[in-house]
C-alpha cells in the first residue's frame, strides 16, 4: 500500500512539473498600447474630397517576443538535436529581428548533409586559428558573434581569407551562425553586460528597438447598409488573397455603418482602389499609418545612472576586471581628473561612436572610436574609455554559454573558443 501511494505521488508530481513547464513555455505574449500621432499621407486621387481625414496613428500591436534574455534553467530537448532545433533556441534567446538593417545575421553556412549537433563552439571572430580549433573538436556548429560573411560574395576561392574559411566549414560539414547586433540589442545582452561592469544602476536604452508589424495600415470607411458592407469586405479580402486583411470592427449610427480594417503594405494600394469604387466609402475614407511599437529594454547602447558613483580611476579598474584586461585607453573629459566623480555612464560594445554621439554622460565605454570622435567627446567634458573593438564584446561569450547550455540537452557540449582574441594588443 505504501509503495502504491509513493508511485502515485511520483506520477502526480511528474504531471504537475510537466504542466508547469508547458505553461511557462507557452505563456501568452503581452500587449503594448500606443497613442495616435499626426502625420501626412498623400492620396492624390481623393484629395478633392472635403470629408477626408488622412492621419497617422498607432494601434494595439504585439512585440515579436515578450521575454528578456533569461532562459529557464531546464532543458527543452532530450537526445540529439537537429540544426533547425538549435537555431530555434538561438532565436528564442535573441530574435534576429532585433539586428540592425545593415547587418548580416543568422545561418551563414549550412552543410548539405544534416547531422546532429553535438558540439557548439562560441567565438567572437571566426579566424583560421578558430576554424582549426573547431575542426579539432569535430564541431558541428560555430556561433561567431561577428559575421564572417558580411558583404555579397560573387565567387568562392582560396585568395580571400573569409571565403577560404567558409569553404573549410562546408567541407567539414560545420554550420556557421552569426547573431551580432541582435545580441547587442536584446535585453540582457552584450550592452547590458558591458555597462554592468561599473556596478548596478538605473539603465535605459540609447537607441530604442522597434517591433515588427505585418499590418502597417488601418483603413476606416463608411457604408450605407449591411449588404454594401458585405460586398466591400468580400472585395477587400480578394485583395492580396485575403491573407493580410484583418477587420477591427463596425459601428452603426444615423450616417451609416462605420468599418475599419488592417492591411499590409502590399495590400494597401488594391484595398484603397477597391474602396474608391464605392461612392460612400470613397467620400469617408481615412488611411492611418501604424507606427511600429517600441520594445522596452531592447535596442542599441545603454545609459546607466549608477547607484553608487565612482571616480574615474575606480571606473578604469572595475572595467579592467570586468573585461579581464591589463590595459585600457583613457581620455579624460575637459575639466576631469582621475578623482572626478562618474555617475552617468553611456556604453556601446564594438565601435560605439554612432550610438554614443551627443549622449550626455560622465564617461563613454566602448571598444573603439576615431581620434576626432574622442576629441569631440572630451571637449564636452565626457571621458572616454576604450578597450579595442572585440575586447568590449568577448567576455559576454561565457555568459551566453551558460544561458545556451541550460536550454540544450546534456549531450550537447557548448565550448568557448580558447584561441579567439582581439588582433590588437599592447606591446
Amino acid at each position: 500500500m505504501l509503495t502504491g501511494c509513493r508511485n502515485l505521488f511520483l506520477i502526480f508530481a511528474s504531471l504537475v512539473h510537466r504542466r508547469t513547464w508547458m505553461c511557462k513555455r507557452f505563456k501568452p505574449k503581452s500587449e503594448l498600447h500606443f497613442s495616435a500621432s499626426a502625420a501626412s499621407f498623400s492620396l492624390p486621387s481623393v484629395s478633392s474630397s472635403p470629408q477626408q481625414r488622412i492621419i497617422n496613428s498607432s494601434s494595439f500591436l504585439h512585440p515579436p517576443f515578450s521575454s528578456a534574455f533569461q532562459p529557464p534553467h531546464c532543458s527543452h530537448f532530450t537526445g540529439p538535436m537537429e540544426l533547425k532545433e538549435t537555431l530555434q533556441v538561438l532565436e528564442q534567446l535573441a530574435p534576429l529581428s532585433l539586428a540592425e538593417s545593415w547587418d548580416n545575421v543568422g545561418l551563414l553556412v549550412e552543410p548539405s548533409k544534416p547531422r546532429p549537433v553535438k558540439t557548439i563552439l562560441l567565438t567572437n571572430d571566426l579566424t583560421d586559428a578558430v576554424m582549426a580549433e573547431a575542426e579539432a573538436l569535430s564541431c558541428d556548429l560555430i556561433i561567431s558573434y561577428h559575421p564572417p560573411l558580411f558583404r555579397p560574395v560573387k565567387r568562392l576561392n582560396q585568395k580571400d581569407w573569409k571565403q577560404r574559411l567558409a569553404i573549410r566549414a562546408v567541407e567539414a560539414g560545420i554550420a556557421v551562425f552569426s547573431p551580432h547586433t541582435s545580441w547587442d540589442s536584446v535585453k540582457g545582452g552584450v550592452n547590458d553586460w558591458l555597462v554592468a561592469g561599473l556596478g548596478s544602476g538605473q539603465v535605459s536604452v540609447l537607441s530604442q528597438a522597434l517591433g515588427n508589424a505585418s499590418h502597417c495600415h488601418k483603413l476606416e470607411f463608411t457604408v450605407r447598409s449591411t449588404e454594401e458592407l458585405n460586398t466591400v469586405m468580400k472585395e477587400l479580402k480578394a485583395c492580396d488573397g485575403g491573407t493580410s486583411l484583418i477587420s477591427t470592427g463596425t459601428r452603426a449610427d444615423s450616417s451609416g455603418i462605420h468599418a475599419s480594417v488592417l492591411c499590409s503594405d502590399s495590400a494597401l494600394t488594391p484595398s484603397v482602389q477597391t474602396l474608391l469604387q464605392h461612392s460612400c466609402s470613397s467620400q469617408s475614407l481615412s488611411i492611418l499609418k501604424l507606427e511600429k511599437p517600441p520594445l522596452p529594454g531592447h535596442g542599441q547602447g545603454r545609459l546607466s545612472v549608477l547607484e553608487q558613483p565612482v571616480t574615474v580611476a575606480e571606473a578604469v579598474q572595475r572595467m579592467k576586471s570586468h573585461l579581464v584586461l591589463s590595459h585600457l585607453r583613457l581620455a579624460l573629459g575637459w575639466g576631469q581628473t582621475l578623482e572626478s566623480s562618474v555617475r552617468t555612464v553611456a556604453a556601446c560594445a564594438g565601435s560605439g561612436a554612432s550610438v554614443l554621439n551627443g549622449v550626455k554622460a560622465d564617461l563613454y565605454i566602448t571598444g573603439e572610436m576615431s581620434h576626432h570622435e574622442v576629441l569631440d567627446a572630451a571637449a564636452q567634458g565626457t571621458g572616454v574609455l576604450l578597450s579595442d573593438h572585440s575586447n568590449s564584446e568577448r567576455g559576454f561569450l561565457a555568459v551566453f554559454r551558460e544561458r545556451l547550455a541550460v536550454r540544450l540537452p546534456e549531450s550537447v557540449a557548448v565550448v568557448v573558443s580558447k584561441v579567439d582574441r582581439d588582433p590588437l594588443e599592447v606591446v
